[in-house]
């Protein structure tokens, strides 16, 4: 009778889709893999020590900007791809102008939480005799990081001018792929 009964019970947790499977220990504590960095996760700025600061004096030649991203969430996330960057005028002339993205190719970058990584603005700046109409004065970057909509506001802190090309194919002033 204790099998009949074992069996009809059984035959009632099964079609009620309740039976319930033995899960190995390895798997229940396999952790999920890290999802993207949102614009809330981060913090960010310029770099400004001496080896990061762009040498905005060097005109005529390209120099490079770094704009470092922190993960300042309890959790590991990623980025990939580049950033948005939109540099905002000094000048009532200047406007702003979105920056063009480089030829290489982003690698997904893991952020540990409190990690930092960085991404580079390759600048092409002028003299400041060059004529006003030929020269863009960057007062703020506005960056939004890789698939969001929301940005941070950065403030210049490197003074000089850069050689207005934001109609260029192919400008001076560009921008490259987080961790490059």
């Amino acid at each position: 009778m204790k099998s009949t009964m074992t069996t009809v019970a059984l035959a009632a947790i099964v079609a009620a889709g309740t039976a319930v499977a033995a899960v190995p220990a390895s798997a229940a504590t396999a952790k999920a893999a890290p999802t993207r960095c949102h614009t809330a996760d981060l913090k960010a700025g310029f770099a400004t020590g001496d080896d990061a600061k762009p040498d905005m004096g060097r005109t005529g030649k390209q120099t490079q900007a770094f704009i470092w991203f922190t993960n300042k969430s309890n959790r590991t996330c990623t980025l990939s791809g580049f950033a948005g960057v939109d540099m905002v005028g000094a000048q009532r002339t200047d406007g702003t102008w979105s920056l063009v993205r480089s030829a290489k190719r982003p690698t997904k970058i893991t952020l540990e939480r409190g990690a930092t990584t960085d991404f580079s603005i390759n600048l092409l700046p002028v003299a400041k005799s060059t004529p006003q109409k030929q020269k863009f004065v960057p007062a703020t970057f506005q960056v939004t990081p890789p698939n969001e909509t929301k940005h941070f506001t950065l403030k210049w802190p490197f003074g000089g001018q850069i050689l207005k090309q934001d109609g260029a194919t192919h400008p001076g002033t560009y921008l490259n792929p987080i961790g490059q």
